[in-house]
């Protein structure tokens, strides 16, 4: 099952192991029971410390749970977690050990006063990209507070368990048997939903910080890159994000980084983390801004207040918020969200298995899009407003060449239609002709550009007519003391490289502003 390199990593791994672990399978005759003996027979032959059993009874069949001997199994895998999930399954095996997690204590202290019984179980597909950061945040909580479990369900698998909960994006997370939460949470989300006293916490911890030199609103690309040139200044500096890492999370492949041949999204964010960690920043992650407070006539602070009701206080700002996927903004749209209605081909794709779907956006997100799910639906409808596509020639001509892909131009899409349980149709509009028309379909992904994450500064710092931060080469917006960078901005080409460039550059404008305010007006006449 696996091949002689993989095996040979993963033996160094399983050297990490402080105590024992077992391994209890409940198979049947299927070829996938054979595969999942296969796997979990190597993992134990690489370990004396792994150990075992086929006498599982489990409700999901095939399956394999993780625990300790003597002890009931907290974490269980109904499916073969290769792919994005293999990681998933290493670290399992490692924190079941007793091998020391890397999140911070007090996460950890959280984690182990949750009281209660908490049964998790989140529904996945092996392509997707997001998953793997929740079924291991569940697996870490599972192993170290006994009252969780946590049992990774791959929905390729078991379409049964999918039709019957009506899921049709993932990751779906499900605790005692209700739905609890949909897309990528991190650790400290998911126990921040759980600790309901959390919230208010943070946030007198937040606003009881001394004020920051610079803060950095926002923790993608230009926001870890503004952090990083600003703390080597030396100067104090806090980043305030609602997920560290931004919209690259959400990217699958990324194959023009310069220097880097290829990489993921998640990758990269971790790695942008791992570097800003390195200074002396103070990272104030799952805390979104809700307004600006520019400093008055005589007052040296800029006040940032976030939605939890914290404030703090800083000498100059960056604005970093980066964008998220425009929507349609037709109706039924947002009813059927995750019903039907996905924005991640990579990661909902499977779901859709020999069903119909249409794309919506014929640039080149929407032709990728269209392409890799034609080689898993039975057929694709791309729709595009304008009356050419506007993707790259070569990936045009991929697209035409596929069978079971129709591609519809000068078509407005009006309406999502749903049996209020999940989307069944999809209307538009012949845009010559002004004709409405329907298509019966399963699934819709939209793939239509970005919207500035810009609302909370509306009537703040001067934005674009698309909600754009309005910026200068070096980074400031129309308030003095507050810059701005990435695709929040008016930069006019939104890329990774770029938006690390432009965080680069308003940290710098920053701090030549801190410079040039601290000068008494004498001393600089």
């Amino acid at each position: 099952m696996l091949d002689t390199a993989i095996q040979q990593q993963l033996q160094a791994y399983l050297g990490r192991l402080q105590q024992p672990i077992e391994i209890v399978a409940t198979l049947d005759t299927s070829d996938k029971a054979q595969e999942m003996g296969e796997l979990i027979n190597d993992i134990a032959a690489l370990s004396d410390k792994v150990s075992v059993r086929t006498d599982g009874n489990a409700r999901l069949v095939p399956s394999f749970a993780i625990g300790r001997p003597g002890e009931a199994a907290r974490i269980e895998f109904a499916g073969i977690p290769m792919g994005h999930e293999f990681t998933s399954l290493v670290l399992a095996l490692l924190q079941t050990g007793g091998h020391p997690p890397k999140v911070e204590q007090d996460v950890i202290e959280q984690i182990k006063a949750l009281g209660g019984e908490y049964k998790f179980e989140t529904f996945i597909s092996l392509s997707c990209h997001n998953c793997p950061d929740v079924v291991q945040a569940l697996n870490l909580m599972a192993v170290l507070n006994p009252g969780v479990t946590s049992t990774m369900i791959d929905g390729a698998m078991f379409q049964d368990e999918v039709n019957a909960r009506k899921i049709m994006a993932v990751p779906t997370v499900f605790l005692n048997g209700e739905p609890f939460g949909q897309g990528r949470m991190t650790i400290e989300e998911i126990v921040a939903k759980l600790d309901v006293g959390a919230e208010k916490r943070d946030a007198e911890k937040i606003s009881a910080k001394a004020p920051f030199d610079v803060l950095i609103v926002g923790g993608g690309p230009a926001g870890a890159a503004a952090a990083i040139y600003a703390a080597r200044k030396g100067i104090r500096t806090g980043v305030l994000a609602e997920r560290f890492g931004g919209q690259v999370l959400d990217t699958m492949a990324i194959e023009n980084f310069i220097s880097v041949k290829e990489t993921d999204g998640p990758k990269l964010s971790a790695g942008l983390e791992q570097h800003v960690r390195e200074y002396e920043v103070d990272i104030m992650n799952l805390q979104r801004a809700d307004a600006l407070l520019p400093n008055a006539a005589g007052d040296q602070y800029h006040e940032v207040r976030t939605a939890s009701g914290a404030v703090l206080k800083t000498k100059s700002v960056i604005i970093a918020t980066g964008a998220r996927w425009r929507e349609m903004n037709v109706p039924g749209e947002r009813e059927y969200r995750g019903k039907g209605v996905a924005y991640c081909p990579h990661c909902d794709g499977p779901l859709f298995k020999g069903k119909r779907v249409a794309v919506i956006g014929g640039g080149n997100s929407g032709v990728e899009a269209a392409i890799d799910l034609a080689g898993i639906v039975g057929h694709v409808t791309l729709l595009e407003f304008d009356v050419q596509l506007r993707a790259d020639a070569v990936l045009q001509k991929k697209l035409h060449s596929l069978p079971n892909v129709t591609v519809i131009t000068q078509a407005q899409t009006t309406e999502v239609h749903g049996d209020g349980g999940k989307v069944i149709a999809l209307a538009y509009k012949e845009r010559p002709t002004g004709e409405l028309k329907r298509i019966d379909l399963e699934g819709i992904f939209v793939q239509i550009g970005l919207l500035p994450n810009t609302d909370w500064l509306k009537g703040t710092v001067a934005l674009s007519n698309r909600g754009e931060v309005v910026i200068d080469a070096k980074g400031q917006t129309s308030v003095p003391g507050v810059f701005a960078a990435g695709d929040a901005t008016t930069v006019p080409y939104k890329q990774i490289i770029i938006a690390m460039g432009a965080g680069a550059t308003a940290s710098l404008g920053a701090f030549d502003h801190l410079i040039r305010s601290s000068v008494p007006a004498e001393v600089a006449a």
